[in-house]
């Protein structure tokens, strides 16, 4: 979710900005805005700077008069209309010029439109030209006017990131572009060639600022808006809901269907409610072209505001899992996003691919639903990768004995929460070997027992036969692997009902106290960066609190509360104790954003920090959040909803909280909570 601020108010993204040609309102822009809530809307500038009749009334009473609209009214300048006319007869300053004048919110250079079909050496000077205007077009837009700079380039996924780049780097004497549109992709769209709109978009991503909207021009099927926005996309337009309208068709979110072939309506909508299919196809062409220009239009907000909501509660790449199976085309293109996602190279896709991984906050609060690819969702690569990179092993046990591990037991066929179904077997298994390594068989993966309440591993939605599953032997010699069990004996144990009591007879006490400082133990290294033997040190006097439901709920360090498991989704919480004692461990704050930093490859790194500008320290160390453009740096493994802590530029703890944002996002935004302070240091 974004906002983006220009003179008529704040776009919320993601958003489609409907087209509205001048010279033919299929729908009136003044009913968009009462009826529809379109907040923002497209036209274009040429087509208003060529015709008298319009350009006219636009010089002397605005492009909002002219619409009767008092939203945000974005143009564009006429590319498009290059690619499908030929040669416009505007200047590159002059249009800029003619945008200003007539009071638009944001405006488009005239950039060089890159066909897919042009060779490489034609869409490289396409890019290079379109960069040589940047600075002319952003001189001219002045202080007021917002400027859109396209990006091209083709199908060359190495000329989309550099275009991003440099467009992305331009400053004009008051700003940069404030959107970057993806230009040159409506060909593909028409040939519904999806894996590679895909692959353009994940590529200028790689380079464009992290707080500047992509704008993927031309694309406004409601089919394509769940990927898109899940891979960055944020704004989207088209007239497809007036043209189609126009040929009989309507849209749905599954994809288009011609009226001339159904009997009722496939989706509903108001502007239907009271119609048959049959009484529209009767209807004459004028009143049937509004008609369903006016479903389409309701049918494209209503999916737009449902992907806004799938951001919000963290599921936007389900329901792109959902919509993908609706075209063989999309699904094509989703499955090589997974591709990507899974094995990700060195090049501008696959930074795209890392970025959107590390984004995501690793944890759910709520049930995973399972399906053929949820392996492949970001947030669960995400955690997989933390507990592969940071999970160790054991070093010492319950029987106080320092050995390596004997044996690693796989405990299967319970069904969560573990802690009451697998929690005897377990004992029984390290009363019977204390040196073994406990994991536990789920639907997506083995886990060690002592993350047995971390989500989504334990809230998969599914039938119950899932946790009945048996992994498959070479599947779970890779788990293995990556966990770096793989060169000890290994035993299965099916978990069976017997009554806890008995499990470890008069060890089980010692045993349960073990389990639980593993379980601190391997949360803060996986969620809080810290490393084993710190860990362990830390925990060497702990006691915890559990709660009616057997769930362990506070940690005490020598008496104080410094931790707590999470009840939605297990992670950890700090308390100010806590983020003291972690802050302990690394007193020194971290460089800024500006200095060049080596690309560290430490598997522990320690509580990741986010160091205050001296003029916020004053409210955040009374507990207020930390806001966008007060952050002078941060440590670069911050992960978006985990712990982190808040320092000032001698290192002090100032306040600890949850990021909101990674270090990346950090660097740019302006605006917006970045860290969501739980407490502060300076509280008298």
């Amino acid at each position: 979710m974004g906002q983006l601020y220009t003179k008529h108010g704040v776009l919320a993204t993601p958003m489609l900005l409907p087209v509205v040609n001048p010279n033919i309102r299929t729908i009136e822009p003044r009913e968009m805005w009462e009826r529809y809530h379109v907040n923002g809307l497209i036209t274009n500038s040429y087509v208003t700077w060529k015709h008298e009749k319009l350009r006219a009334p636009a010089l002397k009473d605005g492009i909002h008069d002219l619409l009767d609209y008092p939203g945000v009214i974005v143009t564009d300048s006429g590319t498009f209309q290059s690619y499908v006319y030929g040669d416009v007869e505007v200047g590159v300053e002059e249009i800029v010029e003619f945008q200003r004048n007539i009071g638009v919110d944001i405006g488009t250079m005239l950039d060089v439109f890159g066909r897919p079909d042009m060779t490489r050496e034609e869409l490289e000077n396409a890019v290079s030209e379109t960069a040589e205007r940047a600075l002319p077009s952003l001189t001219v837009a002045g202080e007021e006017l917002l400027l859109n700079g396209p990006i091209q380039g083709g199908l060359h996924e190495d000329l989309r990131a550099h275009a991003g780049d440099l467009m992305g780097s331009i400053q004009g004497e008051h700003r940069g572009f404030a959107v970057h549109p993806i230009g040159g992709i409506v060909p593909l769209m028409e040939k519904q060639r999806y894996r590679e709109l895909f692959q353009i978009l994940l590529a200028a991503r790689a380079t464009i600022p992290p707080n500047r909207p992509i704008h993927l021009f031309g694309c406004g099927h409601p089919l394509l808006f769940p990927l898109a926005i899940a891979l960055g996309a944020d704004l989207f337009d088209s007239a497809a809901y007036a043209l189609f309208a126009r040929d009989d068709r309507l849209l749905t979110p599954e994809g288009t269907v011609k009226l001339g072939g159904i009997t009722e309506w496939p989706c509903h909508s108001s502007a239907l409610l009271h119609h048959t299919p049959e009484e529209v196809r009767t209807m004459g062409k004028d009143e049937r072209s509004v008609l369903l220009s006016h479903h389409n239009l309701e049918i494209t907000q209503a999916e737009l505001a449902r992907c806004r909501e799938a951001i919000r509660n963290g599921t936007i790449w389900r329901l792109a899992e959902q919509r993908s199976h609706a075209s063989p085309q999309l699904r094509e293109a989703f499955v090589w996003v997974l591709e990507q996602l899974e094995e990700t190279d060195e090049g501008p896709i696959g930074e795209s691919a890392l970025r959107i991984i590390s984004s995501t906050n690793p944890v759910r609060g709520t049930a995973e639903h399972f399906g053929d690819d949820i392996d492949s969702r970001p947030h669960l690569l995400h955690l997989n990768a933390l507990l592969a990179m940071r999970w160790r092993r054991p070093g010492s046990w319950w029987d106080g004995s320092l050995s390596s591990p004997e044996r690693v037991v796989i405990l299967t066929g319970a069904a969560p929460p573990w802690r009451n179904s697998a929690l005897g077997t377990a004992i029984e298994a390290l009363h019977e070997e204390p040196r073994s390594v406990i994991l536990i068989s789920t639907p997506i993966g083995l886990i060690p027992f002592t993350l047995e309440d971390v989500s989504p591993w334990c809230h998969i939605d599914g039938s119950d036969e899932l946790w009945r599953m048996i992994i498959p032997e070479d599947e779970i010699d890779a788990w293995l692997d990556d966990l770096d069990l793989s060169n000890l004996p290994l035993d299965i144990h099916e978990c069976l009902p017997d009554p806890d009591e008995i499990a470890g007879g008069d060890k089980r006490q010692v045993i349960r106290d073990w389990i639980d400082r593993c379980t601190v133990v391997d949360k803060l290294s996986l969620f809080c960066g810290i490393n084993t033997k710190s860990a362990c040190e830390l925990t060497s006097k702990m006691s915890a609190r559990r709660s009616r439901t057997d769930r362990m709920v506070n940690v005490n360090i020598d008496g104080e509360h410094c931790f707590s498991p999470r009840l939605p989704d297990g992670a950890l919480s700090l308390t100010l104790n806590g983020a003291k004692t972690l802050h302990e461990l690394n007193p020194t704050p971290p460089e800024k954003f500006e200095v060049d930093k080596a690309n560290s490859d430490e598997e522990h790194p320690g509580i990741p920090r986010v160091l205050l500008h001296d003029d916020a320290i004053p409210f955040v160390g009374q507990g207020r959040n930390v806001i966008h453009g007060f952050i002078l740096g941060a440590d670069s493994h911050l992960i978006v909803g985990q712990p982190c802590l808040v320092v000032d530029c001698g290192g002090n703890l100032v306040a600890h909280g949850i990021a909101n944002a990674t270090a990346d996002d950090m660097a740019f935004f302006t605006k917006g909570i970045a860290v969501k302070v739980r407490d502060g240091a300076m509280k008298q």
